[in-house]
């Protein structure tokens, strides 16, 4: 985001004395620019110019020689003999130099506090500073001496405020700019802004007329450039200007000075070299990004064009990158043998043709690149440079070669070089397409009274030009908006400019008998009941990859492997939308465990993804107008199904273990009792069955849920233990996974009403049955519901016994029942007939024999 350092702000538009970064921002968000952060002042408390009046060498045990000085820091701040008396370790300054001194009480950047200490048998009363301890500069080799940075020894005075004359009390406003304000990166955009809101005098630094030195027009031995863009992206050229501009006798030793530095650093840039800084500046300054080259290492023509198939580059930051067909590259002659590739356009220049510490001669380059290609480019090999930022939300095309000019002129005044006449302009823009606007269209749109005089002069105020002598207006956007391209965008900036604060805040009523539908409460009231029962709600990502469907063992024929590709995945190594909940959540899983959660107990309700083999291509809808019911009903066709799914895991301990006694893992009974809770709250009954053949659970452990027609719609039971392995789960942990869209299509919709409590006492029943131990409990527990009858209350199983008492392959079940009328007491008789049903029933249905 970009950075607003206050005085270079000034530069552009009139500024109060006594403005604050708090009422900068104030101001700035009245017309959409917010606030993202104000950075506080680079230094605090007493910094202040000193003369050096005594120094005198100190060499010590260790070596190093320090210096004993008296500085003179004004009348305020000296002690009774007029100085002050503070220990030195540079050498870079004599007697009689003016010096920044930080007193007892300043903080420098960092967080450094000044403090008067005794250090080399001196007590240091200050500390003199170097450029790198005051945070404008990397230079720490020597004291900062004013004289020598520029600043006339006649302006300066012991005592006066350094923090005032180096700029460092300045706060800096950081503000958020939306993509379609790309004019706003820029101190021109932000200060017309400014003006916009306040009314304050702009002077537009990106027009001609307002240089000192007004660009020359293009000469015919400018710096060769051609364009040769094959394959544009969308129909659109890459690049449709480039103006050169070389300087040549620059000073390689040429600093760049100090102010600049302060504001690029202020601005959030590094200070590298004068060359590459003065680009820098500019850019920041108006809005143009610049590059500029080593004419020495630099062959005409330059050739602007689409990458071949293995063309590499390397890049400033030393990168070497292997290039697409669609990125825009400069290059210093034709593709084929001998092409040299210089840079990514718009994006980042090349090593093989950098300013470095020799070089003499520049070329200047300032261009403008289809935004599309440039974000394409500077997101396919992750390049988010400042240039990339600016073109890919538009670029002034009408800037390039004043930015140049600005280029050049400070290349020559500060660098000591001589601006060639010759000049390249290589210019295939074209305006911009007028707009007709109706006058009262912003009045319909907002339902703000908008006369047609304000309209026009707001649309006047941003730059366009706007003709028509009735309602009818023909707007033509300026050069730097090319984010205005219809009416409703230029109603935008009517309401934007006029005051957001003008619209009225009207709620709409809400209607009556509305609220949540039932699919939403029975989704609450499972994620309740899963809450209440120790579960804990998880949002995982919906997106998967292939070996974690492999983790989970899925046969290649499995509709879960049915799964739905990204076309642009947010991450490459998961580009598949989940077909289950399951192969996310234990993911989810591992990763809790794998941090030393080794108790986990989670659950999650959301959507998969089944697409169906064959299934229609989404039409292209229209943009500007709705679509036809056809082409709606096509889209929807083309819609996967997207049921919601309901799943949970369990792993470690169920019960911890304690005083109270050893506790218990969790094991596939949780996993079901959570399964049939869910079935309970939707209220849909269903049954439970073996099943040996779904992965991921264990084949002797899993329990399929259907709905009483058959349908299957889940199953609950321990993990394969394969899976737990590949998973690094604990042993013996369970899961469950229920299709809650197809339970809550199977509920009748009636109204869930109470079962009327009886006033008369219960009767309790014990049964203990031996069956064949591959007899599913839930087939006893059913034939002991069937016998008892409409008496029965509960039924329920409390205990398993195997052993050489119920015999080999046998096993023991005993169940407690429950039984109660409504209307009487139970007699004994009818308790026996209960009971003798109950027998019959099991015999009957699964062979079981009544334990003696």
């Amino acid at each position: 985001m970009p950075r607003i350092v206050k005085d270079w702000l000034g530069e552009h538009v009139e500024l109060p004395a006594d403005l604050t970064a708090v009422r900068l921002a104030e101001a700035l968000v009245k017309v959409g620019l917010e606030e993202e952060e104000i950075h506080p002042a680079a230094v605090t408390g007493p910094l202040v110019v000193g003369r050096v009046l005594e120094l005198t060498p100190e060499p010590q045990k260790n070596g190093k020689t320090i210096n004993w000085c008296r500085v003179d820091v004004g009348p305020e701040h000296n002690d009774a003999e007029g100085a002050r008396g503070i220990v030195c370790g540079a050498h870079n300054f004599a007697v009689g130099d003016l010096v920044v001194v930080s007193l007892p009480g300043t903080v420098l950047p960092g967080g450094f506090a000044i403090a008067a200490r005794k250090t080399y048998g001196h007590v240091s009363d200050g500390m003199i500073c170097s450029v790198r301890e005051l945070g404008t500069g990397e230079d720490h080799d020597g004291i900062l001496v004013l004289t020598r940075a520029g600043f006339d020894a006649a302006d300066l005075t012991p005592g006066q405020d350094a923090i005032a004359l180096l700029g460092l009390g300045d706060e800096v406003l950081e503000i958020n700019v939306t993509p379609d304000r790309g004019y706003a990166f820029s101190y021109r955009g932000v200060a017309r802004e400014y003006a916009h809101s306040t009314g304050a005098r702009f002077t537009d630094r990106g027009l001609a007329e307002n240089l000192t030195t007004p660009p020359p027009a293009a000469t015919a031995d400018g710096f060769a450039v051609q364009v040769d863009d094959a394959a544009p992206i969308h129909g659109v050229a890459g690049c449709d200007r480039f103006v050169t501009r070389i300087v040549r006798g620059i000073d390689p030793a040429a600093p760049t000075p100090d102010w600049m530095k302060r504001r690029l650093e202020g601005s959030g840039m590094r200070a590298i070299s004068l060359a590459v800084d003065v680009t820098n500046y500019v850019m920041l300054d108006l809005g143009q990004p610049l590059h500029a080259y080593d004419l020495a290492r630099v062959a005409a023509p330059i050739v602007v064009r689409r990458a071949t198939a293995g063309e590499r580059l390397t890049t400033l930051d030393d990168a070497d990158r292997a290039l697409d067909p669609q990125d825009l590259l400069i290059t210093d002659s034709p593709a084929g043998a001998g092409s040299r590739v210089l840079g990514l356009a718009g994006v980042m220049g090349g090593a093989s043709s950098e300013v470095s510490a020799t070089t003499t001669d520049v070329l200047v380059e300032a261009a403008h690149f289809d935004p599309i290609t440039v974000a394409r480019t500077a997101r396919r090999h992750r390049l988010p440079s400042e240039a990339a930022k600016r073109f890919e939300r538009g670029v002034d095309p009408r800037l390039a070669a004043v930015a140049a000019q600005r280029v050049v002129d400070l290349l020559v005044e500060l660098g000591g070089g001589t601006a060639d006449p010759a000049v390249g302009d290589l210019d295939s823009t074209s305006p911009a397409a007028p707009i007709r606007l109706d006058a009262s269209l912003p009045t319909r749109l907002v339902g703000v009274d908008y006369s047609r005089e304000q309209v026009v002069g707001t649309l006047e105020q941003i730059g366009c030009t706007v003709d028509g002598a009735d309602e009818t207006l023909v707007v033509t956007p300026p050069s730097w908006r090319p984010d205005l391209t219809e009416p409703a965008t230029l109603v935008e900036e009517v309401v934007r400019i006029q005051g957001y604060d003008q619209i009225p805040s009207t709620l709409p009523a809400a209607r009556g008998g509305r609220g949540l539908t039932p699919e939403q409460r029975i989704r609450r009231s499972v994620a309740r009941s899963l809450a209440e029962a120790g579960l804990v709600e998880v949002l995982s990502y919906p997106f998967v990859s292939t070996a974690d469907l492999d983790a989970l063992g899925l046969p290649a024929d499995d509709v879960r492997r049915a799964t739905l590709r990204l076309a642009n995945p947010l991450a490459d190594d998961k580009p598949l939308l989940r077909a289950d909940l399951l192969v996310a959540l234990l993911d989810t899983a591992r990763r809790n465990v794998s941090r030393g959660l080794t108790d986990v107990a989670v659950f999650e309700i959301g959507q998969v993804t089944r697409p169906v083999a064959g299934a229609p291509a989404a039409p292209s809808l229209p943009v500007g107008e709705r679509p036809s019911d056809a082409e709606l009903d096509a889209l929807a066709a083309a819609v996967p199904a997207q049921p919601r799914h309901v799943a949970g895991v369990l792993a470690g301990a169920a019960e911890p273990a304690g005083w109270w006694g050893r506790g218990r893992a969790a094991d596939w009974a949780d996993a079901l009792d959570a399964a049939r809770l869910v079935a309970e709250r939707v209220g849909v009954e269903v049954t439970v069955g073996p099943d040996t053949t779904t992965m991921p659970w264990h084949p002797g452990r899993c329990a399929a849920l259907a709905l009483p027609d058959g349908t299957v719609v889940g199953h609950a039971g321990e993990l394969h233990p394969k899976v737990v392995e590949r998973l690094s789960l604990p042993a013996r942990s369970a899961a469950f996974e229920l299709d809650l869209s197809a339970l809550v299509a199977a509920t009748t919709g009636e109204p869930v009403t109470a079962a009327p409590v009886s006033a008369f006492p219960a009767a309790k029943e014990d049964f203990a049955f031996v069956v064949d131990a591959g007899v599913p409990a839930a087939d006893v527990h059913a034939a002991v519901v069937a016998g008892a009858g409409p008496l029965l209350e509960e039924a329920r199983l409390f205990d398993v016994f195997t052993g050489e008492q119920v015999g080999e392959g046998k096993k023991s079940l005993a169940y407690s029942v429950r039984l109660r009328a409504a209307d009487r007491t139970l007699s004994a008789d009818d308790v026996r007939a209960v009971r003798d049903g109950v027998v019959t029933a099991a015999a009957d249905r699964v062979g079981a024999v009544l334990r003696g």
